[in-house]
């Protein structure tokens, strides 16, 4: 009796179960979701940064995770089409079903890029609302921090201050962060380069560089020997200062117009554990602008 006694206390006084599953799509709102969550979330994170986000199986492992979360955290606009309706529907966990409250996107939250006037087939892999990656545009992730905290006290309304005093301390790290990055980063305005996709839009935009060019022919389909032969043509004409990739992107195509060209071969984290240095969201920008301003020294 007196074992079952001490049992009971010791599980008692053990550390407390987080208040809030969360499965997020991908690592960049896996590491918000911690971010805000603190010790309340338990943040399992579906994907890593060397899976392209586009084209993501639907695995047994990923619908369990789904059938024991509270709140399913995923960039929306399109980008997980392809595998998240499946994992949601299999999850049969109707908390976190297109609609209810355990189910946010943060394309909700955010402002969208290059949205088309049209789509069709012949455009490639082209979304409708907008294009994806906005977590590459720091004003995006603060307003999807907001909305994120906002919601996770919804889910968990005894924990809602804990859940909003640790967004304020993010958004104060974050603004400073920001306005130093931003500083660091002025060399780099008006910065032609040679892009893989259209995955790092956002931070290209953010920083003032120009894309002169893209490995893909249209986007999602992957860069062909016809292809590159006429962008090394083209950068004779328009020249570029660097070739730049995501870690998830296959180096080849990069690193043969590079070398023809005489250009950079540039490696970016594009998510957070892309690189050593991107461990969270604030590594993932200070080693992307570090990356970028080393290959044009």
């Amino acid at each position: 009796m007196r074992t079952i006694i001490a049992l009971t206390l010791a599980s008692a006084c053990g550390p407390a179960l987080a208040a809030l599953n969360i499965f997020a799509c991908t690592p960049e709102w896996g590491s918000l979701a911690q971010e805000l969550g603190g010790d309340k979330a338990s943040v399992y994170t579906a994907t890593t940064a060397l899976q392209d986000p586009h084209h993501i199986e639907a695995r047994p492992s990923l619908i369990a995770r789904a059938r024991r979360a509270d709140l399913v955290v995923c960039t929306g606009a399109e980008l997980e089409i392809g595998w998240l309706p499946l994992v949601l529907t299999q999850s049969g966990n109707p908390k976190i079903q297109v609609g209810e409250r355990g189910y946010f996107e943060a394309a909700s939250a955010a402002r969208l890029i290059e949205i088309p006037q049209r789509v069709d087939r012949a455009m490639g892999d082209v979304h409708a609302a907008g294009n994806p990656h906005l977590h590459l545009d720091p004003l995006n992730v603060s307003r999807v921090a907001k909305a994120l905290a906002a919601r996770m006290s919804v889910l968990d309304a005894q924990d809602a201050s804990y859940y909003i005093a640790r967004e304020l301390e993010f958004q104060k790290r974050w603004r400073e962060a920001t306005a130093r990055w931003e500083r660091e980063a002025e060399p780099l305005k008006g910065l032609p380069l040679v892009l893989y996709h259209k995955d790092l839009s956002y931070l290209v935009a953010w920083l003032g560089m120009r894309a002169v060019g893209s490995l893909e022919p249209k986007p999602g389909l992957p860069p062909s020997a016809a292809h590159l032969a006429e962008l090394l043509a083209a950068l004779k004409r328009t020249p570029a200062r660097a070739v730049v990739r995501s870690a998830y992107n296959d180096p080849r195509a990069a690193d043969w117009l590079a070398r023809e060209a005489q250009l950079p071969s540039v490696l970016l984290p594009y998510t957070v554990g892309g690189t050593e240095r991107a461990k969270d969201l604030f590594g993932l920008y200070e080693d992307s602008i570090a990356r970028l301003l080393a290959a044009t020294k």
